[in-house]
């Protein structure tokens, strides 16, 4: 089965098309069911993706704006973002082979679509500029963090290789700038419960059994400041920045940890100052030892 006919629409400009699958109801066409379902998205919008032939069924028909609603069946349909801001820094390939992408990303760029960004996202870059369309992250770091980021090529690889992370058996280093408290005593596990706080994009440490861990040293000390070293046991949302955070010693630059309402825009010229620092693991394909090391640093200050 080609990917066509798999998914209803092929990759477009490195972006895979969005899905939303049809429940029974009585809507008189798919286009009524898609604007109740989506109201951010005006009529307008969908009729004009309809006659541009960017929403089809997953049998690859397209999806016409009369066509009659029928229930138990998906949609396939593109994204798009008139006003997508541009991330004006540039990802870097550390690494490729026929298994494996290695790539540093820089600050502020997502790694896959969501919110605000499609095209300006890591994955998408790498797509379009490998010619990769099976291309997929087997990990995520946060939009403003910047560093190592791991790509399976081969989509029937994928899940060996996403497996090594779910069982924790990928030895993941970070580096962090954050104030320097002579009182906490290093190195140190921090082993907490982490939860969705609010608003909703904020996590926060609760009260239960820990479901996260995170093994912190100080690398150096930099006058009021110092250079950590964060290996997360754990790949809770936001676990390295919450840490910091509840340890009194929040990450240099973080602009929603201590939480600010509103929270404050992008600062280009202020990054986070966490680095996704290096990968390790034992290949579950060839069986050899895998290490990948990131070309970025931090900068102090």
């Amino acid at each position: 089965m080609n990917g066509q006919a798999a998914h209803g629409l092929p990759v477009r400009d490195g972006v895979s098309p969005s899905c939303v699958g049809l429940p029974p109801g009585d809507w008189p066409t798919i286009t009524d069911f898609l604007v109740q379902r989506f109201p951010a998205i005006a009529r307008d919008t969908w009729l004009q993706r309809m006659r541009d032939g960017l929403v089809a069924d997953e049998f690859g028909a397209a999806v016409t704006a009369e066509r009659p609603y029928r229930g138990h069946m998906r949609v396939y349909y593109y994204r798009a973002l008139e006003d997508e801001p541009r991330v004006p820094f540039e990802a870097q390939v550390l690494y490729q082979d026929e298994h494996l992408v290695a790539a540093d990303k820089p600050h502020f760029l997502p790694v896959t679509p969501s919110g605000h960004y499609v095209q300006e996202t890591l994955l998408v870059r790498l797509k379009n500029s490998l010619g990769l369309e099976g291309l997929a992250p087997l990990h995520r770091i946060d939009r403003e963090t910047a560093g190592l980021v791991l790509f399976s090529v081969k989509p029937a690889e994928r899940d060996a290789y996403q497996a090594l992370f779910r069982r924790h058996e990928v030895q993941k280093h970070y580096e962090a700038i954050a104030p320097w408290h002579g009182d906490i005593a290093f190195p140190l596990v921090r082993q907490s419960r982490i939860v969705q706080g609010e608003p909703f994009f904020r996590q926060q440490e609760a009260a239960g059994p820990p479901n996260s861990e995170t093994r912190i040293s100080v690398l150096e000390v930099l006058g009021e400041q110092a250079r950590y070293a964060l290996s997360p046991v754990t790949g809770k949302k936001h676990q390295l920045r919450v840490h910091m955070h509840a340890l009194g010693i929040p990450i240099l630059n973080d602009r929603i940890y201590p939480p600010v309402h509103p929270t404050p825009d992008d600062d280009y010229a202020h990054p986070l100052q966490l680095l996704a620092k290096s990968l390790r693991f034992r290949d579950p394909l060839t069986g050899e030892e895998r290490a990948f090391h990131t070309r970025l640093s931090l900068l102090p200050g």
